[in-house]
């Protein structure tokens, strides 16, 4: 695969239908739709971390299998494809899809639920960006979210292993685990954090594809 700005669908090895789809996201904010039409993927038969291909071809996806899928499609538009982790403490990780346009940072994600999603190109720095997931972030009372890494770009990984992949994607999975992250909070902020209250925690309740959602989007 060649390392280029804009790259074509063959160069990343990507089919003509694959290569079509992806194409025809031709902004962030179409990227986004895209990425939220997708149900869910509940791993109903154990854990997954499927690539670009395989998320088109099943049709479905989890935060991170669509921040492949969008950083793939904004590779295609010419820009750089950067994901960045978000690390919580008793809840779990999320990875984000970051952009940015006239300087300033913007976000695609998948999410199943309503808070951790699209951010509008408005912060001026990644901190600004993460924190404004921040209050939003929690598992039941517990607001969790405790640090984040540098924007990752994605051409650092052979695209046959997150983008053309046949099995999932572990290792590519694992060195974005590893990259360096950067706290949110200090220890002392951390022990005074206000709980969420009980009409918060029941809006947690509410998810746009419960498990048993049919597929609606299959490219291949």
């Amino acid at each position: 695969m060649r390392h280029v700005d804009k790259p074509t669908p063959a160069d990343l090895g990507l089919d003509a239908r694959e290569g079509s789809l992806l194409r025809s996201l031709a902004t962030p904010e179409q990227v986004q739709e895209y990425v939220t039409g997708l149900p869910a993927n509940h791993e109903e038969s154990g854990a997954t971390l499927y690539s670009v291909r395989s998320v088109l071809r099943h049709g479905k996806g989890h935060c991170i299998e669509g921040a492949f899928v969008a950083a793939c499609a904004l590779w295609l538009q010419g820009r750089p494809p950067l994901v960045v982790d978000m690390t919580a403490r008793g809840d779990a990780d999320h990875v984000i899809t970051v952009f940015r346009r006239d300087g300033y940072w913007g976000a695609i994600s998948k999410t199943n639920h309503a808070w951790l999603r699209w951010r509008d190109p408005v912060y001026r720095s990644l901190r600004e960006l993460i924190m404004s997931y921040f209050h939003e972030y929690a598992y039941k009372a517990h607001k969790s979210l405790r640090a984040y890494s540098r924007a990752i770009d994605m051409r650092r990984f052979p695209g046959t292993e997150w983008i053309t992949n046949e099995d999932d994607c572990w290792e590519v999975g694992a060195a974005i685990d590893d990259a360096r992250h950067y706290p949110v909070i200090t220890p002392a902020q951390a022990r005074r954090l206000r709980p969420r209250d009980a009409f918060e925690v029941k809006i947690d309740g509410i998810v746009e594809y419960p498990p048993g959602t049919a597929n609606r989007k299959e490219a291949a």
